[in-house]
């Protein structure tokens, strides 16, 4: 099952795409795109649309994982932003008819490392460990987006 997993933002959003198996997971690409921040919030979704639309068109996934919103942020300005790049992911999912899984941060972090609480750098340091990367992967948008598709992977791997 190849699952495209996205951290969404409107500076950076990482993604990450994996052929999963229970054993090991394939790791096929990874990165972010990169926004202009003098730009327009509709001309990044614009831009992210276009983005995400042409790694769905080259990797044909079969699931796309994105992390849900939760409500209690800490800056609400910053949820509200999410919340407009989710909604990008998630209409360009449903064009592709591609089935979409959303999950929450906490269980991310809990899949991938134990712990629910993880930072960016355990996270990180979890990534390259999977998958024995010479280097961490920066920017942790990446890492996050490739923890994003592993939790759905295992997810749906118990479901089946």
């Amino acid at each position: 099952m190849k699952i495209l997993g996205v951290d969404p933002g409107l500076l950076l959003t990482g993604y990450g795409v994996i052929d999963f198996d229970i054993r090991l997971p394939k790791l096929i690409d990874g990165g972010v795109f990169r926004f202009d921040a003098k730009a327009s919030i509709p001309d990044r979704l614009v831009e992210l649309e276009k983005e995400l639309e042409a790694v769905v068109v080259e990797h044909r996934p079969d699931v796309i994982a994105v992390e849900q919103l939760y409500s209690h942020y800490a800056h609400p300005r910053t949820a509200i932003l999410m919340g407009h790049a989710r909604g990008v992911i998630l209409l360009v999912a449903a064009r592709r008819g591609v089935q979409l899984e959303q999950y929450a941060a906490n269980r991310i972090k809990k899949s991938l490392t134990g712990n629910g609480h993880a930072g960016k750098l355990q996270m990180q340091r979890a990534i390259q460990a999977l998958w024995k990367l010479p280097k961490l992967p920066e920017p942790p948008d990446v890492a996050d987006a490739l923890a994003v598709a592993l939790c759905c992977g295992r997810g749906l791997w118990k479901k089946n």
